[in-house]
């Protein structure tokens, strides 16, 4: 590894002053292509790994129909994303590995790149092995070609998986039929992306109800509506799904949007945190609230803060399963799953000492975790400890690796600190034209 990094270090000394602009192209291009390649040596090492541990999960009696589930979530810890993205980029290794050769070539050559390549699993994973095969011998001619680009290698591995088995891709397009669903998610500038995955015909449909809208809306412009095509969509789209024109009609508000007393009451500039969105502008936050209390759709849940102003107050609880009042103090605190490198939502309140080993319902041993690394916390070899001073929570692994997450600030984002105004030799310093 110390290798490795040693050889990242000497590329870097090149990019110094002085170096022309032909060089900088090329180092550009030759780092591109290096970290293609590592990311098929990260995959070759996700498979071998992943068959250590199953031989060595047999060899332990376990199920064959239970082994492997930890390598998900080690692969996710080592590349630092979630246990969700750690399973699928498992399934991805073990089928460049095992059965696509020709995708694993192109991405240790850096023809293509690893996004590339997981989606042309995606396209031929509803196959059997052996048609998986036929897909990526399909796919070396397009390996070779100049200037190919994903869009095409896509495009191509799927209809190939198409015509190989036309009812595997029926049946599939069925499936995700069922798979429908609506995310939503943080979006720059206090704005939020509201993602439909839909069946094609529906989302046609639904983007030319829209267009239709906002065709029929500049032909009856009313005076002064300086909005645009798209403006008019979206405020179309939350109209008919909520049935309030966002245009005219503050939007209702329990504010579990969390704010300090400058930020609500005065004219503070710290900025305001939604849970699960992020931070808002403290005049956005203001305008929010004074909107919806004028129309009589606001309240307040305050949440208290600790002598210590990035803490909130703790709570403790007798019963097993977390009350309200604690599981709600929970969400807030911690925001999304603790699990390092998770940021999905909350959808279980763990306790980090297992109550039936004495863990108390506490504030200091709960935690928020998503379904997913809630199961996979009790998987054989695995633990985690949170300090009750700092609220670091740390995992351990199997391997013996750790991995630790910090809490989020209480406002989900640091705060400026203090600054003094500089003294009259600072100023001066940088107005050197006053000095004279």
């Amino acid at each position: 590894m110390l290798r490795l990094r040693d050889a990242v270090e000497e590329v870097r000394q090149v990019v110094r002053p002085g170096v022309s602009d032909a060089d900088l192209v090329d180092v550009i291009a030759a780092a591109e292509v290096v970290k293609r390649a590592l990311g098929a040596v990260q995959a070759e090492a996700t498979a071998a790994l992943t068959v250590s541990v199953r031989a060595a999960e047999a060899a332990a009696g376990v199920p064959a129909a239970k082994r492997g589930r930890s390598v998900g979530p080690l692969v996710a810890a080592a590349r630092r994303v979630s246990p969700h993205q750690g399973g699928r980029l498992v399934g991805a290794a073990l089928a460049l590995v095992e059965d696509l050769p020709q995708t694993l070539s192109a991405l240790r050559s850096g023809v293509i790149e690893e996004w590339t390549a997981t989606r042309v699993v995606q396209a031929a994973v509803c196959l059997g092995r052996d048609d998986r095969g036929r897909v990526d011998a399909g796919l070396a001619a397009e390996f070779r070609r100049p200037g190919v680009d994903a869009a095409a290698i896509i495009g191509s591995a799927t209809a190939l998986a198409q015509q190989i088995d036309p009812i595997a891709a029926v049946a599939r397009a069925r499936k995700a039929a069922n798979e429908r669903c609506v995310t939503v998610r943080p979006a720059p500038d206090t704005m939020t992306y509201v993602t439909a995955l839909l069946p094609v015909a529906e989302g046609v449909a639904v983007h030319a109800a829209l267009l239709k809208a906002a065709s029929e809306h500049a032909a009856t412009r009313a005076p002064g509506d300086e909005r645009g095509r798209g403006q008019v969509m979206a405020d179309t789209f939350v109209q008919r799904i909520t049935g309030r024109d966002p245009s005219t009609e503050a939007v209702p508000v329990v504010v579990h949007l969390v704010m300090d007393t400058d930020t609500l009451l005065n004219a503070g500039d710290v900025s305001a945190s939604i849970p699960g969105h992020g931070p808002v502008p403290a005049a956005v936050a203001r305008e929010l609230l004074a909107c919806a209390a004028e129309a009589g759709l606001a309240s307040v849940r305050r949440l208290f803060t600790a002598p210590d102003p990035s803490q909130l107050v703790a709570l403790e609880s007798r019963q097993r399963a977390f009350p309200d009042g604690l599981a709600a103090f929970l969400r807030a605190r911690d925001q999304r799953c603790a699990t390092p490198w998770c940021e999905a939502p909350i959808r279980h309140l763990d306790h980090v000492e297992p109550h039936a080993r004495g863990g108390p319902t506490s504030a200091a041993n709960g935690q928020g975790l998503c379904e997913a690394c809630n199961h996979t916390k009790e998987l054989p070899g695995f633990s985690s400890t949170r300090d009750p001073r700092t609220g670091v929570r740390t995992l351990r692994l199997p391997t013996g690796h750790t991995s630790a997450s910090s809490p989020p600030p209480v406002l989900g984002h640091p705060v400026l600190p203090e600054v003094e105004p500089p003294g009259t030799e600072a100023f001066l310093r940088h107005a050197p034209f006053l000095a004279a």
